[in-house]
């Protein structure tokens, strides 16, 4: 003989709408709240990779420096040695066998702002820009910036907001001394920043 439950307790549970409601506003709110930290540690990320990838830059070109020093070579040497010429300097490291093409491209290009390999990429509309510096420059020069840093000599400027891949978000510089670090958009008008040579132009 089966047992007939009273109809209040044969009834299935189930969610209701105002329940169904809070739950999402509840994932809505904790999703909002990790969002600014998921993004920041993204550009942390890609911030290291950039400092990494200046690394090997500033290393090729010191190599390329060191070679021309030792072989009596004027074509291999620091950019500001070179006339301040993005080409020469690119030309010179691709061509020194100190990078391939392709590494080179690599090397200037973040996440949002590739450069194509293939050739010797140009001086514009990379993640990285280089600056003019000679083999009498100071350690403390800059040699190699995000591009949404830029100065003017003796001029810091604030952050370029609209400059991809960063932003105002945080900037990387590498010095002519092999240092660099990541810096926060506050620091960018920081005079102890600047150094004494100009971007390397086209």
């Amino acid at each position: 003989m089966k047992l007939k439950l009273p109809p209040i307790l044969n009834m299935k549970k189930a969610f209701t709408l105002i329940e169904l409601l809070v739950v999402i506003s509840i994932i809505g709110i904790l999703a909002a709240l990790a969002l600014p930290a998921i993004t920041g540690a993204l550009v942390k990320g890609q911030m290291t990779q950039t400092l990494s990838n200046m690394k090997q830059l500033h290393l090729a070109t010191q190599q390329m420096a060191l070679d021309g020093l030792t072989t009596g070579d004027t074509n291999l040497a620091w950019p500001g040695d070179l006339g301040g010429s993005w080409g020469s300097w690119a030309t010179n490291l691709v061509g020194g066998s100190y990078l391939t093409i392709n590494d080179f491209a690599k090397l200037l290009s973040a996440a949002g702002r590739p450069t194509p390999g293939g050739s010797i990429p140009a001086g514009n509309n990379n993640a990285v820009l280089a600056y003019a510096v000679g083999e009498n420059s100071e350690g403390s020069t800059v040699f190699l910036s995000t591009a949404n840093y830029d100065y003017s000599v003796g001029a810091p400027v604030p952050l370029n907001a609209s400059n991809r891949p960063y932003g105002n978000k945080d900037f990387v510089i590498f010095h002519k001394a092999v240092d660099g670090a990541i810096f926060l958009p506050k620091q960018s008008n920081a005079t102890n920043l600047v150094g004494t040579s100009a971007p390397l132009l086209n």
